[in-house]
């Protein structure tokens, strides 16, 4: 089993930054891609970024320019720089992994909370 722990999510004014990181851990086998979504009230579970086991990436439209993602494989760690947020930014944002062991295997952080507020 593998579980994913994120961390770095807090309350930050507009035009701020923050920092988002996910660490994978347990009986890992090859992690492959990794990536982030988000999910405001009322709204539905969206990708934010995607990085592939290569460093091949993807953004939404709402965020590129503004927001990064990285990844160390090494450490099974996969960050999210985020700059010059907005209050649309505010969300619980998730960590997500996959793994092929015969099949793919998903797995989900538990979520930290972003909010973008004056």
């Amino acid at each position: 089993q593998v579980q994913l722990v994120e961390s770095g999510g807090g309350l930050v004014q507009p035009g701020g930054s923050l920092r988002l990181s996910c660490a994978a851990s347990g009986s890992i086998f090859t992690i492959n891609n990794m990536g982030w979504y988000r999910q405001a009230p009322g709204r539905e579970r969206e990708l934010v970024a995607h990085i592939s086991r290569g460093g091949s990436t993807d953004y939404a439209d709402s965020v590129k320019g503004r927001f990064t993602i990285s990844r160390d494989n090494a450490k099974n760690t996969v960050y999210l720089q985020m700059n010059s947020l907005k209050p649309e930014d505010t969300a619980v944002y998730y960590c997500n992994a996959d793994e092929w062991r015969g099949r793919k295997y998903d797995y989900w952080g538990q979520g930290t909370q972003v909010t973008v507020s004056s």
